[in-house]
């Protein structure tokens, strides 16, 4: 099995940081754009695709700024993180995602992460 490697990918979203943060962290937010379902219990995530489970445990939240899942049946090195950036003299705000993959699964998990993005910008109206 090859090694995961760490990418950054960062996204433009017209909103608050308040208002982004509530989308990244929130499980019935999450479930407007991240995933067909998502409960959350006891720093456990579960986020539902086509009826397939996926669990996350949440490592670390700072309010409006970031979160960040390490999903529990990934290397345990591996993470993904949403944060908020807002550039201080342009106040534009900005999603830096930070994500795992393998040589193989690069370029599909970017694809991902780039319809995920385009489906929360959408549903923040953005």
């Amino acid at each position: 099995m090859s090694e995961k490697k760490k990418f950054a990918l960062e996204y433009e979203v017209k909103s608050s940081p308040k208002i982004l943060f509530s989308f990244i962290s929130e499980p019935n937010a999450l479930a407007q754009w991240f995933a067909d379902d998502v409960a959350y219990r006891d720093q456990i995530y579960t986020f539902t695709w086509d009826n397939e489970e996926h669990k996350a445990k949440l490592l670390s939240q700072k309010e409006n700024k970031l979160i960040k899942f390490r999903w529990l049946d990934d290397d345990p090195q591996c993470y993904f993180e949403l944060e908020i950036v807002q550039d201080e003299l342009t106040n534009d705000v900005a999603l830096a995602i930070t994500d795992f993959a393998t040589e193989e699964t690069m370029q599909e998990r970017k694809q991902i992460w780039d319809n995920q993005i385009q489906y929360l910008v959408r549903v923040i109206g953005a």
